[in-house]
Order: structure tokens, then sequence, then C-alpha cells
């Protein structure tokens, strides 16, 4: 990607973990790639927001390190009190607005340095609205933020325009599709979820917790039916390795500001995996191998309702087979691994060519 490609910079939602976008500007900045426009969800939406506002990113690396929970969560203790199971969420709103003023005042979405599309999910219809496109853009930028951010049931929704508004990722994290409204030549997406990461004893961590990780995994699992579909524009993703991290961590601030910064650093110095535009898909792609190891198969057949069809068959002994070893993978191929009860199947990068070796030493 040169400085004339025309991208989409689309950042996703993972509470705290979505810091990781202040370094993801860092690095696009400091080589001259500024996106034609921001799309956002949740902690995406608010970080694009304050970037578009005209907050450098000195700044909100500034104001992200020296976060604080009582910055952004107050229990709603009047409400759950007296209002019980009528309380309109766990958390107060008064935090989180006294936030996204302090970034965006009271600007509406003309009024931004730089185009910027907030995801949000109308509570009553279950639609999406994207606030900043065209005949979108005259509503103040602060209130599409925090119903970007309204996770159910942890932040209560907001009114706009006489409707009510929650957390876009309830639909979709990452919303890559509306660059097929915006005319852009290539999306760049940045994810913070969870992915596939294990957690240990979330059960133990009480109802708001598995609330969270629930919400997780069924984000991750729409996400990964929408790019399995994808064509074009082509999409570059970037997954900053934050997802040890909890939605709600306020202990590794800087680590995931640096990660963010460590991630896009990196994709940006390998240019030969990038796509250009026209190209299909989701990138980077790389080879990989395949494997079972039979030892720990136990014939259940997950593989084969997991995978692609035909990619694994059952043979005589009832032990799953890979019918081609050899294959090319975006970042989000490979899901099905996770679903083997005994983690049977690996995969592994396609080892170079002795001569590539020789070469790139």
């Amino acid at each position: 990607m040169n400085s004339g490609t025309r991208f989409s910079l689309v950042l996703g939602g993972g509470g705290m973990k979505g810091l990781a976008h202040i370094g993801v500007l860092q690095a696009l900045t400091e080589r001259g790639l500024l996106p034609t426009q921001i799309v956002g969800s949740s902690v995406g939406a608010l970080v694009g927001a304050a970037w578009s506002a005209g907050h450098s990113i000195a700044e909100l690396r500034e104001i992200a390190i020296n976060l604080r929970r009582k910055d952004v969560f107050a229990v709603a203790h009047a409400d759950m009190a007296f209002r019980r199971m009528r309380s309109p969420a766990l958390f107060r709103r008064e935090p989180l607005d006294t936030l996204i003023e302090r970034l965006v005042g009271d600007l509406t979405f003309q009024q931004l340095d730089y185009p910027l599309v907030v995801n949000t999910v109308d509570v009553n219809s279950g639609s999406q609205m994207f606030w900043g496109l065209e005949g979108l853009d005259d509503v103040p930028v602060k209130d599409a933020v925090f119903a970007s951010c309204a996770l159910p049931g942890f932040l209560p929704p907001r009114e706009i325009r006489g409707r009510v508004y929650m957390d876009g990722a309830t639909v979709d994290n990452l919303p890559v599709g509306t660059a097929l409204v915006l005319g852009t030549e290539v999306v760049f997406a940045v994810d913070v979820s969870a992915s596939n990461a294990f957690r240990a004893d979330v059960q133990e961590e009480g109802f708001a917790s598995v609330f969270a990780r629930a919400t997780e995994i069924a984000m991750q699992s729409l996400l990964e039916l929408r790019l399995h579909s994808w064509t074009t524009p082509p999409i570059y993703y970037v997954h900053p390795r934050v997802e040890h991290i909890s939605m709600f961590s306020f202990d590794h601030l800087r680590e995931v500001v640096e990660e963010g910064y460590r991630s896009t650093s990196a994709a940006l110095d390998t240019p030969q995996e990038w796509p250009q535009p026209g190209d299909v898909g989701v990138y980077p792609k790389r080879g990989v191998v395949v494997r079972v190891q039979r030892e720990r198969c136990i014939g259940c057949g997950a593989c084969l309702l997991q995978a692609p069809p035909g990619m694994f068959v059952l043979d005589a002994q009832g032990k799953a087979v890979v019918t081609r070893p050899e294959q090319e993978w975006s970042p989000i191929d490979g899901e099905f691994i996770r679903h083997c009860p005994t983690y049977a199947i690996s995969a592994r990068p396609v080892a170079a060519p002795a001569e590539t070796r020789r070469r790139s030493g």
C-alpha cells in the first residue's frame, strides 16, 4: 500500500483492548498513510472519533495510558437497588459521557477533520445505523459514539433522532461492509476481539464475565461467517496480540497501545503481502500444512462439520485424515482447529525454500 491508495480504516470493538487502535494510527501516520475514512465499532468508534476531532497521537497515548476504571465504569448502585431488573445497565452513563465529551465536544460528523462512520444498532428494530454516512452526518458525534460503546447490559443505550441505539458490535464488530458504499480500494481492518484465545475459569468470575465472554464468542463467529464470503474490495486484516487481556482490564493499557503499533508496523514492513486494488478476499495469504495427530484423534467427526466440505475424511479406523495438507490461508481460516475436542489438529507455516532462506539471511 502506498500513500496514494484510497483505503478505509476499520477499527473493531473489544473493550479496553481497543486502545490498541491508537498505536495503529500512530504507525500509519508516521508513514504518511492517511485513511480516506475511519469506520468504527464501540471503542474503535471512540478512538477514531477522537483522532478525527483533531487530537494528536501523543495526546491520545497520554490519555489512554492514564485511564482509570472510574473514568469509564461506575456501578449503577441506585438503579440496581431501586429498579432491580428494570435497571438500564450495570454501569452508569456519566463517566463515559464525560470522557467522550472531553475527546469530541459538541462536534457533528460534518465538522470533523477526517471522515468518520460509527456503527450502531437500533435496539427495537435490530437494524444497523451507520452515523456519518450521507444524510446521517448532522448529529452530535458524542451521541453516536456513546451508542456504539453501549454494550447491552453494561451501558445504557442512547436515544438519537427519537430512536434508541446500542453497540453496533452486537451485529457486526468489524464493519468492513461499509467499504461497499464508501468507494475504497483496500480495507485495512483491525480486529482486537477475543479470537480463539483460551480462557481459564471464566465461570468463577461472575455473571458479567460470563456474559462478556459469550459476547466475544458470538462476535467472533459472526465475523468469521462474514469474512469467509468476502470478495472485493480486498481486506488486509491485522489482529494485535491482545486476546489474552480481558475486555475490562485497566492493567495493560500501555502494553495494548504498543501492541497496536507493533502489529501495524510489522504489517507495513511486509509490502509483498498486501493486496492490490482489484484483488479478491482477505489478506495476508500464507502457506500452511495441516496435520492430524492420529494418537489424539477419537473419530468424533467434529472436523467434518466445522471445516470446509471435503477437507477431512474418516479412514477405515475411524481416524480423521486431511485430504489437502498444503493450503493457502488468510488470517480468518482454520477456525475449525479449536473445535477439535482433543486438540488433534494443527497447522504450521510452509517452510521457505532453502534458497529463499539464504537470501533473507
